[in-house]
């Protein structure tokens, strides 16, 4: 299901960008905001980021990201993105679930937009709950969301 990315490599880097562009502007397109931070970012931020990066494909298309990363088994998901070409296919679940099975973590957090209700429902679904609200200097009401692991 999900498959290591060599997020330093230049071509993988623009691949992963892609789907950023394609999955965040729609996503900004839904808070009618013009200046969305994550459209911000490019190849040379992707390719000098500290995470790692999981991708699922359908063919050859990278289909969907997951970028992370994990401290003294504290699993910080950073972004959580599916190309539009390819919602409505559970991948975001699909591709959170692999993380979660495939890393050894005992707490996570994230954080989204407030109005993303999909993910926050995605997320809650999964055991994160909310821990706190903010509101970002461009003005977008963000929401974290924290669990810790059962066992």
């Amino acid at each position: 299901m999900l498959e290591l990315l060599d997020h330093c490599s230049e071509e993988v880097a623009t691949q992963i960008h892609d789907i950023f562009q394609r999955s965040y502007k729609v996503e900004a397109e839904l808070l009618r905001v013009k200046e969305f931070p994550p459209l911000q970012r490019n190849t040379s931020h992707i390719r000098a980021a500290r995470s790692k990066f999981f991708g699922s494909r359908i063919g050859t298309d990278l289909a969907a990201v997951i970028e992370y990363s994990l401290s003294a088994a504290h699993l910080t998901i950073d972004s959580l993105v599916v190309d539009p070409r390819y919602f409505r296919r559970s991948l975001a679940s699909k591709v959170l679930r692999s993380l979660l099975d495939r890393v050894d973590w005992q707490t996570a957090d994230v954080e989204t937009v407030a109005a993303n209700r999909p993910a926050i429902a995605l997320y809650e679904k999964f055991g994160f709950s909310e821990s706190h609200r903010w509101i970002t200097k461009e003005g977008i009401d963000k929401i974290g969301l924290s669990f810790s692991y059962p066992g």
